[in-house]
């Protein structure tokens, strides 16, 4: 599926998304805005939670938490967090529940939002320096996949490090690395260029999460941290309950990247 338009304004997209017209990966869309990352945990596993991502700056780069119960983010004007993303996740025991379009008929007083940065925020920014990014261009979602990198766990969270992949021409990964070490709220610059088998990867042509992409004889896999780590960590962590985006479908903040 090849996009051909896409929306420009973050409060354009969240609405879209609550009413169900918008329910693609929002890689591309609202450029130059912060993306975010999602994770609900009830209030008891809350500082955990809060002290693992601050502990994994790098996977878990914190944008927002809201308080117990809020559904309103401060980084997002008239935004709803239990409707305003184009797809959710609910984790029960660490086994993947369902999916769902809104989580508001879920929702409890007790839960705690944490919004996570995305590295789709530094995409525009490397559209503008003339690299494209396959995933984009073909209407995909990123790949993103499992790896044997430790996270520092925090009571019940422990698990490793997820990335997401974007093939980039070899004399052009300097300038990647550069301009994605601009944006520190989205994973910043990549964890690894190259071989994948050092992360733990097998095949890239498997992704555990997204959509592959081709790469070609004149690019390498260059690989972000991700925010879909914290999914993974509650699953290996059998947490009792969570919500997440779905992968590739974040919530888009009204800031600046």
């Amino acid at each position: 599926m090849i996009l051909t338009s896409y929306h420009q304004q973050p409060q354009a997209l969240r609405q879209a998304a609550r009413s169900g017209r918008f329910t693609q990966p929002t890689a591309g869309h609202a450029p130059g805005y912060l993306q975010a990352n999602l994770m609900i945990v009830p209030q008891a596993q809350a500082f955990d939670f809060l002290l693992f991502c601050q502990r994994n700056p790098k996977a878990c780069p914190l944008i927002e938490v809201l308080e117990p119960g809020a559904t309103a983010p401060a980084c997002a004007s008239g935004a709803s967090i239990a409707t305003d993303i184009p797809g959710y996740r609910v984790y029960r025991d660490g086994e993947f529940s369902e999916e769902r379009a809104e989580v508001a008929a879920l929702w409890q007083p007790d839960f705690v939002s944490f919004l996570i940065g995305c590295s789709f925020s530094f995409e525009a920014a490397l559209a503008q320096a003339g690299i494209a990014l396959r995933h984009v261009v073909q209407g995909r979602n990123v790949a993103m996949y499992r790896t044997n990198l430790p996270c520092v766990p925090a009571g019940p969270f422990s698990g490793e490090t997820v990335v997401s992949m974007r093939p980039i021409r070899s004399r052009d990964v300097a300038k990647v690395a550069e301009i994605s070490g601009r944006f520190p709220l989205a994973h910043g610059a990549p964890l690894h260029v190259g071989n994948p088998q050092a992360l733990g990867i097998a095949d890239l042509s498997r992704p555990d999460y997204g959509d592959a992409v081709e790469i070609l004889d004149d690019e390498v896999p260059v690989f972000w941290a991700c925010g879909v780590t914290p999914q993974w960590v509650a699953q290996r962590s059998r947490l009792p309950l969570c919500i997440t985006h779905a992968p590739g479908k974040m919530f888009v903040t009204d800031l600046m990247g």
